[in-house]
């Protein structure tokens, strides 16, 4: 799904040269779900701009489902990220003043769809995360759990063929974090292919792999021994919950 070949990013910034990016390398199979981290200036920002086709590599080749996209230009790259890449990021990026429905739509209207065929798929996808009954709603009128599964809705109605998630429980709380979780790793049952990127290690713990940067070097790749399953830590929480009643 994912061959990131000796990838090197350098920034220039008047005279200076700042390598963000130093000779990474690493392969993602599909229907993989995987852990991005380490601290600021790792990289790891840098990574998810090229792997989410909105920067490519100053060298290195990065090959996205059998497609070479290492140096294609803006308006190819565009045209990738709307057919082949679903976004969910931490601040959810909805628009305020129209419904969770006709936001869900969005990228079908830049793909072109015809606008019932859209309205299904949006509607579908708001089910597919629990929100059916929301629709209507506009984000305003919903929780930060809620516009976040609306988020996720968004980046499933094209098919994508990944998931780029960047931080996308860093402004949730504990429960509304392991809703968002639990889909995710329902989606990946399901063979979605999943890349988080996040500076929490509970959540990491939650996914299948984590490569961690540091300096802009890849330097640990490792299987996530056990995995943390967001449905058990809810119906804990909903254990405790009820018992406090």
């Amino acid at each position: 799904m994912i061959k990131a070949n000796n990838f090197l990013k350098v920034y220039q910034t008047g005279k200076i040269a700042v390598t963000a990016l130093k000779g990474v390398t690493f392969h993602i199979t599909a229907g993989s779900f995987v852990a991005i981290m380490g601290p600021s200036g790792s990289g790891k920002s840098t990574l998810m701009n090229i792997l989410g086709c909105l920067d490519t590599p100053t060298e290195g080749q990065y090959i996205l489902d059998d497609l070479d996209v290492s140096h294609m230009g803006e308006n190819d790259l565009a045209k990738i990220r709307n057919l082949k890449i679903g976004f969910v990021f931490q601040t959810f990026n909805l628009l305020p003043r129209i419904s969770c429905l006709r936001n869900v739509e969005l990228p079908m209207i830049y793909a072109g769809i015809a606008e019932k065929e859209r309205k299904n798929r949006a509607f579908e996808a708001l089910e597919k995360v629990g929100l059916a009954n929301w629709a209507a709603h506009r984000p305003t009128e919903i929780s930060g759990g809620q516009r976040q599964r609306v988020a996720i809705a968004r980046a499933l109605v094209n098919n994508p063929a990944i998931i780029m998630a960047d931080e996308p429980t860093g402004n949730l709380d504990t429960h509304s974090g392991e809703e968002v979780m639990a889909i995710f790793q329902e989606l990946n049952q399901q063979g979605v292919t999943i890349v988080l990127v996040t500076h929490e290690p509970e959540i990491a713990q939650h996914t299948q792999r984590i490569l961690k940067f540091r300096d802009g070097h890849l330097t640990e790749d490792h299987p996530v021994k056990e995995q943390i399953l967001a449905r058990d830590i809810l119906d804990g929480l909903l254990v405790a919950e009820e018992g406090l009643i």
